[in-house]
Formats: C-alpha cells, sequence, structure tokens
C-alpha cells in the first residue's frame, strides 16, 4: 500500500503562531486534510484513471489497488481471442489529456492497447499502488468505524487477508466476468471448447473444422481473423446485427511517415483527435425513435450491407428489421466478406443442443466440429461478483440481483462510502466511454475531498434519489432505438426488458450532469459536529508561510463564473467554431449521402 504525500508535524507553536490555537478541542486549521485509506477494486483503465487523478490532486492518502489477473487492463488483459481489437478509433480510445502517437492503425489490437496502459502505470509511478493476483472476495461496512473491510484472497497461494479502508471504490467493470452459453449438453462436445474472453492464445486452428457461435462484437471480430486458417468455419447466428464501415474512420495500417507526422506536429494528431470526439458526440439523435438521423443511418447502412452481401439469402437473415443501434454496432472490419467466403457456413436460429456423440443440433442437422468457439459474452447483470454487505448488512449482490438502479451510474443504495465506475445506466454506448470514465473519477474524487476535508464519517445515495433517477430515466428510454424489439446486453440480454445499463442522455450531457455534486441527493453523517471542519479559526493560507497573504488582490477579475451557463461557454469555448448546418440532409431512396457517418 502506497502513501500520498503528507504535512511533517512541526515543532510545538505558540497560541496564534503559524495557525495554532491552543483550545485543542477545536483541532487544526480549516479543511485541515485528515489522512484518507482509499481501496480500488481493479487495474483496468477506471482505476488507474481514478489512482492517477488521486494521486495529482490529493495529499495525505494512501492508495490500495488489488488486481485478480497477473497483469493490468482488465478487459484488454483478459479477452485475447484472435482479432480482438478496440472497435472505436484508438486515437479516441486514450485517456483526453494522454495520447499515443504511435498507434499502428485506426483500429488497434488488445496488445497495443494493453501497453498504452502499462505505459501509462510505469509514466505517472502508479505501480507503486497496484497487488496483481489479489481477488475481492468480500467487502463489509463497519457502521462503528466508518470503515469498509475487504477481504483479500491471493490467487496463487490462496491466503485470504483483511484490508480496511475509508472509501471503497469499485473498478472492476462490467464485461469481465464471462459464462457459457445456455446450450443443452454443452459439457458432451468432444473437441476443443473454448470462450472469447478464456482464450486458448496458442491454440492452433489451421485445417480444422471450427463451430463459432456468436455475432456479437467479439465473434464479428474472431471470424475474419479464423476464417483464412481453418479448413470450414460454421457460425451460428441467433439473430440479425447491424455491421458497418464507418465512412472516414475505415481500418488503415499508420505508415512510418504518418506516425511520424504524429510525433513531430502534435497538432496535426489533436486536431484528428478532436475531429474523430466530435464525430461521435453529434449523433447522439440517432438513438431517438423517429429522428431524422435515425432514418437516415439506417437507410445508408441497410444499403451498405446489402452492397457488401452478394447472398439474398444473408442479405434477408443477416440485415436487421429494428432500429440502427438498438445493439452496439461494430465496424465489423472485413466479418461481412468472410461470413461469404467458400469455407464458412452460416445458421441463423438457436442451437438445440449438444448429443452425446458430440456432435452440435441446430436447425434440424448435426455438426461434427473440432473446435467450438463460444463468442456469447458475460454475465452484464452488474450483480456484483462478491458479497458487497453495507449499512446494516444489505448485500449488494441481493439487491441488483433483479433490476439494478443506481445514483447516476456510480452508486449504489445503502452502500456508504461506496463508489462504482460504469454502473448501472451510464453512458457506455451513446458516446465516447473515456470521456465518461473520466467525469466519473472526477465525480468520485469531490467526494473524497470532502470526506477529507469536513469530517464525514459517511456519503450515501438517498433512496428516494436513486428511485427517482431510474423513474426519470425509463420515462427518457421509452422512445429510444435501445427500448426497440432487440436483444441486448442493454437490455440484460432480453428483448423488451429495461434499459438497465445506458444513461438517459448524451455522453456530453453525462459530463454536464456530474459538474457538480448535488449534495441534497445524499444522506451524509458527520464525526461530531457537522461544522467541526471550521477549526480554530485559521485558514490554511495563514498557515503557508509560502502562500501569498492577499491572493485576492488584483488588477483584474480572473475568477472562475459562478453560472453553469457561463462556465460551460468558457469551458467549451463557444462561439470559436463554425457553425455547422444543422438540419439533417436527406438521401435519395437508395440511402447515397456523400457526407453520412456513424458510430456509435
Amino acid at each position: 500500500m502506497a502513501v500520498g504525500k503528507s504535512q511533517q508535524p512541526s515543532r510545538k507553536r505558540r497560541n496564534g503562531e503559524l495557525g495554532y490555537y491552543r483550545n485543542e478541542e477545536l483541532g487544526e486549521a480549516i479543511h485541515t486534510e485528515r489522512h484518507m485509506r482509499v481501496l480500488v477494486c481493479g487495474a483496468g483503465a477506471s482505476g488507474l484513471c481514478f489512482a492517477y487523478k488521486l494521486q495529482r490532486s490529493f495529499e495525505n492518502f494512501s492508495l490500495q489497488m488489488i488486481e485478480k489477473n497477473p497483469d493490468i487492463s482488465g478487459t484488454w488483459y483478459e479477452n485475447r481471442y484472435p482479432g480482438v481489437a478496440c472497435d472505436v478509433p484508438s486515437h479516441t480510445y486514450t485517456f483526453s489529456w494522454e495520447p499515443k502517437r504511435d498507434w499502428s492503425a485506426v483500429y488497434a489490437g488488445n496488445e497495443e492497447i494493453k501497453g498504452y496502459l502499462k505505459e501509462f502505470a510505469t509514466k505517472y509511478n502508479l505501480w507503486q499502488y497496484i497487488q496483481v493476483n489479489r481477488e475481492a472476495v468480500r467487502a463489509e461496512w463497519q457502521e462503528d468505524a466508518g470503515e469498509w473491510a475487504i477481504q483479500v484472497k491471493d490467487t496463487i497461494s490462496g491466503e485470504v487477508t483483511e484490508h480496511t479502508c475509508d472509501i471503497f471504490v469499485n473498478g472492476s467493470g462490467i464485461l469481465n466476468h464471462w459464462k457459457w452459453p445456455d446450450v443443452r449438453g454443452l459439457s458432451n462436445f468432444k473437441g476443443k471448447l473454448l470462450h472469447s474472453a478464456n482464450y486458448e492464445v496458442d491454440y492452433n486452428l489451421t485445417g480444422k473444422t471450427v463451430g463459432l457461435i456468436g455475432n456479437g462484437s467479439s465473434g464479428i471480430q474472431i471470424l475474419p481473423a479464423i476464417q483464412p486458417h481453418a479448413a470450414k468455419v460454421v457460425n451460428f447466428i441467433r439473430s440479425s446485427t447491424w455491421v458497418t464501415p464507418l465512412r472516414g474512420f475505415e481500418q488503415h495500417t499508420y505508415t512510418e511517415e504518418e506516425k511520424a507526422e504524429f510525433e513531430r506536429h502534435p497538432e496535426t494528431l489533436l486536431a484528428w483527435r478532436k475531429n474523430a470526439e466530435s464525430n461521435v458526440n453529434k449523433i447522439f439523435s440517432m438513438f431517438l425513435e423517429g429522428s431524422k438521423l435515425q432514418e437516415q443511418t439506417r437507410r445508408a447502412v441497410t444499403k451498405q450491407m446489402q452492397s457488401k452481401l452478394k447472398d439474398p439469402a444473408l442479405r434477408e437473415t443477416l440485415i436487421p428489421d429494428w432500429g440502427f443501434g438498438c445493439r452496439r454496432m461494430t465496424p465489423g472490419v472485413n466479418y461481412l466478406e468472410a461470413l461469404q467466403a467458400e469455407n464458412v457456413e452460416v445458421i441463423i436460429g438457436e442451437i438445440d443442443r449438444i448429443t452425446e456423440e458430440g456432435r452440435v443440433v441446430a436447425g434440424g442437422r448435426e455438426y461434427e466440429l473440432d473446435v467450438l468457439i463460444c463468442a456469447t459474452g458475460f454475465d452484464v447483470s452488474f450483480k456484483p461478483r462478491f458479497p458487497i454487505l453495507g449499512y446494516k448488512g444489505q448485500n449488494l449482490q441481493e439487491t441488483w440481483s433483479k433490476e439494478p438502479h443506481s445514483y447516476f451510474g456510480l452508486a449504489a443504495p445503502d452502500q456508504p462510502n461506496y463508489l462504482h465506475f460504469l454502473g448501472p445506466n451510464c453512458p457506455i454506448g451513446s458516446g465516447p466511454l473515456v470521456g465518461a470514465i473520466e467525469a466519473q473519477a472526477d465525480y468520485m474524487l469531490r467526494w473524497c475531498d470532502r470526506w477529507q476535508t469536513e469530517k464525514i464519517h459517511s456519503f450515501t445515495p438517498r433512496t428516494d434519489a436513486i428511485e427517482e433517477f431510474a423513474a426519470r430515466t425509463d420515462l427518457f428510454m421509452r422512445d429510444t432505438i435501445w427500448a426497440s424489439g432487440c436483444r441486448s446486453w442493454y437490455k440484460a440480454h432480453t428483448v423488451h426488458g429495461r434499459v438497465s445499463a445506458l444513461w438517459p442522455g448524451s455522453s456530453l450531457h453525462y459530463m454536464e450532469a456530474l459538474a457538480h455534486l448535488r449534495h441534497e441527493d445524499w444522506h451524509v453523517r458527520y464525526k461530531g459536529n457537522r461544522f467541526d471542519f471550521l477549526g480554530n479559526g485559521f485558514s490554511q493560507t495563514e498557515c503557508d508561510v509560502t502562500a501569498d497573504q492577499a491572493y485576492y488582490i488584483r488588477d483584474a477579475d480572473d475568477s472562475p463564473y459562478l453560472s453553469r451557463g457561463k462556465m460551460r461557454k468558457i469551458l467549451t469555448k463557444s462561439g470559436t467554431i463554425e457553425p455547422e448546418v444543422q438540419e439533417v440532409q436527406e438521401v435519395d431512396e437508395n440511402g447515397d449521402e456523400d457526407e453520412w457517418k456513424a458510430w456509435c
């Protein structure tokens, strides 16, 4: 456990000297920073972002990050299947302040992404906080002490130790608890059984007959990667899905000259990144049922898929009849082409069973396979992987076992001093994901700051606030494309269930919603009098002999603006961008539109 910088105790001061007041019952100066112990579960992008921001802004803290895997980077460590890559342009899949100038391609593979996160941890000395091969197995809130007791298992030795912290941050993510598909007789399969999230990278598929279950994001990446090597691939697909290359963001391998240009001229790369990010931030209306952009995008993507799918039967079965964006769209580099290769057979519908002889039965036929790859995803129920026992023993596993309700996707009912990255109803499908992670980290650290400087015992989201947020979210979702008739993990793999995974708005909307704490939505308890933070009457400035004791005297008013509207305009450089024509241009009946782009 690494410790942040803290103020060193000084000699005994006389009454009134450098912020000392002999009435010691009052404590020290206002907003004195008490020591803060933070434990973070998970060392993926979310945990690393939090650790960086905590270290950058805070002193007098200790931070412990536990990671169940032998290495960091979360989902990019765990997903090692053939073809695994970022499905958004890599230059946007970085922290907003930390570009990578030498990505190999527009859509880089997992090894590069993992390398980026490890280099980030090294550059900012975050390894000092990280312990790998450590898995949280139980967390329990201790009300009297106002702290969490976390049981942590060493995944190599099996030893379980207990650790305490003031604030518990769960950064274990959503897509990290893989599961086998619910296929009758799966254990009967006599060939090699693989899962996309638990893949054996050295397994050789050359010359083998391979079954591939699924056409979600993983399956769409796996097929074109294995098709050239396997003797035959049978792709079992339960339903149709939208697949499209992105105009302006097609896959492209960067040349050495292009990478050198990014290195020599950072402003060139910054312009590229801002253009890509702006593009995705401009298309939120596409997710609204009946919007012009939804209709335009659907026509254009339909035409693209029709042009790539030469087989009329594949066109009929693969192009959805539900709205574009209901499920997460993927660029699907070379997927549609691979589907039509001579050694690929597509089976639409459910797998009936696997026989005792080990054959896969689907559509009334039996398939004898050497290998079966299950690209069937994860348990996305939001139910924690280990017991989290909050106020009065309320187990979050039980609370979120059926219909998970959160506070703004980052806090949970009856869980004091507990914060959760990418929880229920956060913007994981309506805009840039990394920006949302950064906004969540900032919000969490605002609570850390209050806890550290105001002698707070605990902060817990109010139950009525969570209930009203859920009701408001459900009202918003009613007329979105996500509620249309597709089976999606946004709805816990149901067709018509509650949209439990997505924020009721865009990513930019989310960032503005999290810009300020809504204190009235939280139940705050203090250790003693709520005004004890006032301390002994001295300010922190008076205690700092190196500080300007008249810092507020100046020639002009350069203070922060006090209204949200004015602050937003300054932050976003309002007035500096030439506005585009806002009206969506109609496309012809074939879906042609030169300027059309889509990315979600």
